[in-house]
């Protein structure tokens, strides 16, 4: 399947652990981990727009201090997200690179980016995010990919609010991934994709969020089954998957202007394994794939299970030949 839709979501708030008189606080960045896997450094193919409905499920099971050790048990948080989302390749060559852009209208539950263990929320829109330049190579033993996207502050937000859609604050995003072939027929494939987020001050604020890197993809197979002719029927892929999130600078919070804050000392981080497999029906054109990732040796963050799963439709844009 050489489909690769960037799903970068943002879903989230400002999330904080209460205990005794102080809140003890790591703010989250905007990535919404899971949405890539086996193609992550791969784009789409030329002259289509690929539409896509993606559906995020998140389970907690512990919340770990900065020393990796369970300070809540079983806190038993779910969080939904849902979306609209578009991608649209061009034939344009930029330094020989397909020119590409994207756009994702997320909606929320119960958003869970941070480690307060007594969140509710709504299902409400949340922030925007808006990949205006992607550039993709495709060569037979690799593909190669670049990419800015701009998180958009739309979701409610209330500094403090257990009960926001949103993260309050602008994200800037730099990506850039490969996917490399390992057999001479193209069927086996390692993908990674590395992110790095840098943040705004949150509204009305001047708390800001560290930045944070990033690293996703998978090592995964591809087959394809025929129905009597010779171009596939249908094209299956499947493989194991991985995400790995770094905070790489410190959180920012004036203890002068918010007194009852203080933050966790230690950069958050997240490790996860996992599976996908997905389907692509050539003669609709409909692509149905499935992600699951079980996370461990979590940070100052919570640590849970995540399913992704991802209903898209792919458009040729070429002109029909006559």
């Amino acid at each position: 399947m050489k489909n690769k839709i960037t799903i970068s979501i943002l879903a989230g708030c400002f999330l904080l652990l209460i205990n005794s008189q102080k809140s003890f606080a790591q703010l989250k960045a905007d990535r919404l981990l899971g949405g890539v896997g086996l193609d992550a450094g791969t784009q789409a193919p030329a002259e289509t727009f690929t539409l896509a409905v993606p559906f995020y499920f998140y389970n907690t099971n512990s919340l770990k201090n900065a020393s990796g050790n369970t300070s809540v048990a079983n806190p038993n948080l779910n969080m939904f997200l849902t979306a609209v989302g578009g991608t649209y390749v061009s034939n344009l060559k930029i330094l020989g690179g397909n020119y590409g852009a994207s756009i994702l209208l997320p909606f929320a539950e119960n958003t869970i980016q941070g480690n307060y263990a007594n969140t509710k929320s709504g299902f409400a829109y949340s922030d925007t995010y808006v990949q205006p330049f992607q550039l993709g190579w495709h060569s037979k033993p690799a593909d190669f990919n670049f990419s800015y996207g701009l998180y958009i502050p739309t979701g409610k937000f209330t500094f403090g609010g257990s009960d926001n859609s949103g993260l309050g604050m602008w994200g800037n995003e730099f990506q850039g991934g490969t996917t490399l072939r390992l057999d001479p027929k193209g069927s086996i494939a390692f993908s990674t994709l590395l992110s790095y987020e840098i943040n705004g001050d949150k509204k009305n604020t001047n708390v800001k969020t560290g930045d944070n890197l990033t690293l996703e993809g998978g090592l995964g197979k591809t087959w394809y089954t025929f129905n009597g002719t010779k171009i596939p029927s249908s094209i299956i892929k499947a493989g194991v998957v991985y995400y790995i999130q770094f905070k790489t600078t410190n959180d920012e919070i004036p203890l002068n202007n918010f007194p009852n804050f203080y933050i966790t000392p230690g950069q958050d981080h997240i490790y996860s394994l996992g599976l996908e497999s997905n389907i692509l029906l050539t003669k609709s054109r409909m692509l149905f794939g499935v992600r699951w990732f079980d996370e461990f040796s979590a940070v100052n963050r919570f640590q849970g299970n995540t399913v992704f799963i991802t209903v898209a439709h792919i458009f040729s844009t070429a002109p029909e030949k006559k």
